[in-house]
């Protein structure tokens, strides 16, 4: 469940301002101690408008291609005539393979 700002300031103050222990009091609010941490270190890193929802987005992408390898490939493909870089192969209904063929998708 995402919280506005104004929620998880509340929750920050509640947990400060609680006589119990940290985690008794997360688990009665059933709030993780992990999320609590992260609004409560964000809150003393920026603020009130830290605690603001951020857009999700990958960090990383597994399966991105590199800038230099991207460019050199595009480099490469905008010298050459052919506009794969490779032939399509196909397969006859005896599976034998033919490469070159027309467009067989018909």
């Amino acid at each position: 469940m995402r919280y506005p700002a104004s929620e998880k300031l509340e929750i920050i103050r509640t947990v400060e301002a609680s006589h119990l222990p940290v985690r008794r009091t997360l688990d009665k609010i059933g709030i993780p101690k992990t999320t609590f941490y992260a609004w409560l270190d964000r809150y003393a890193s920026g603020g009130f408008d830290a605690l603001e929802d951020r857009k999700s987005k990958p960090k990383r992408v597994w399966n991105r291609i590199a800038d230099e390898v991207r460019d050199s490939s595009q480099a490469q493909r905008a010298g050459s005539t052919r506009t794969s870089l490779t032939a399509p192969v196909w397969f006859d209904d005896g599976g034998c393979r033919t490469e070159g063929a027309a467009d067989r998708r018909s």
